[in-house]
């Protein structure tokens, strides 16, 4: 299979056709505009996505590790079964997007938006995630050991049964967050009794 150009890809995307196990690794594909894209089981490790409209894309089981997806919007975006290990996404919208299962091990998630997303079972074991919103977002079963949450918005979050062994949570806002039979050995910032 050989490997696409951005040039192409685009001209797939606005043709509304499916890039699905595609080969785009490193490509560049800042600010484009891939809204509703087919790139379900896809290989864009290491590519430059900043800034870029993948808002409802099919990234299920899509590979992402190392990739650059800073200021991109990825709302409604399904990227179920993802791996995003070592992805920036400082400064992105997954708002409402489905994170099962993905895995974002030490993935930068600083200042990025993932109200109501659905994180269940999903790694974040070392993601940087100070500052983020992820109030209503479903973290039931998740991995956060040692993650940063440092002033991080978890007000009505699930994270019953998460593991936030280590984690960090100075600053964080847990109101009305499910944190039941939470793991919270060695936990940084909050008084437990």
């Amino acid at each position: 299979m050989t490997m696409l150009t951005t040039k192409q890809v685009l001209e797939i995307v606005s043709r509304r056709e499916s890039l699905e196990g595609e080969d785009l690794r490193r490509l560049d594909l800042q600010k484009a505009d891939l809204s509703g894209a087919n790139l379900r089981n896809a290989n864009l490790s290491e590519a430059n996505l900043s800034g870029a409209n993948l808002r409802n894309a099919n990234l299920w089981q899509a590979t992402l590790a190392g990739a650059n997806l800073s200021e991109a919007n990825l709302s409604g975006a399904n990227l179920s079964g993802a791996d995003l290990s070592g992805a920036n996404l400082s400064g992105a919208d997954l708002s409402g997007a489905n994170l099962r299962n993905a895995n974002l091990w030490q993935a930068t998630l600083a200042g990025t938006n993932l109200s109501e997303a659905n994180l269940n079972e999903a790694n974040l074991s070392g993601a940087n995630l100070s500052k983020a919103n992820l109030s209503g977002a479903n973290l039931s079963e998740a991995n956060l050991s040692g993650a940063n949450l440092s002033g991080a918005d978890l007000s009505e979050a699930d994270l019953s049964r998460a593991n936030l062994s280590e984690a960090n949570l100075s600053g964080a806002n847990l109101s009305e967050a499910d944190l039941s039979e939470a793991n919270l050995e060695d936990v940084i910032g909050i008084y437990k009794t």
